[in-house]
């Protein structure tokens, strides 16, 4: 098992930053990609950035592109997701994901409120 802990939400202005963070713990040497999820009230959940844990590749969703960024610190098993240039519609609830061969996991999300 793998327990996600997000942290970093928060309100904030338009074109302001947020940096989140996602501490994982347990069976974390199963784990081999990480990643940032969002849904908005009424909306599905999207994929907003991943990385892969073998190579440190990355993916991130189109609207995201050059405003946010993911990265890993290894020694504390902890992604971040730092976030710039926000806007109104990034207003969501983010959560954090972890990949492992057969399981996925969730942390318990962390709200994140763009105001205009």
């Amino acid at each position: 098992q793998v327990q996600l802990v997000e942290s970093g939400g928060g309100l904030v202005q338009s074109g302001g930053s947020l940096r989140l963070s996602c501490a994982a713990s347990g069976s974390i040497r199963s784990i081999n990609a990480m990643g940032w999820y969002r849904q908005a009230p009424g909306k599905q959940r999207e994929l907003v950035a991943r990385i892969i844990f073998d190579g440190g590749s990355t993916r991130y969703a189109d609207s995201v592109k050059g405003r946010f960024t993911i990265s890993r610190d290894n020694a504390k098993n902890t992604v971040f997701l730092q976030m710039s240039s926000l806007k109104p519609e990034d207003t969501a609830v983010y959560f954090c994901n972890a990949g492992a061969l057969y399981s996925i996991y969730w942390g318990q999300g962390t709200q994140v409120t763009v105001s205009s």
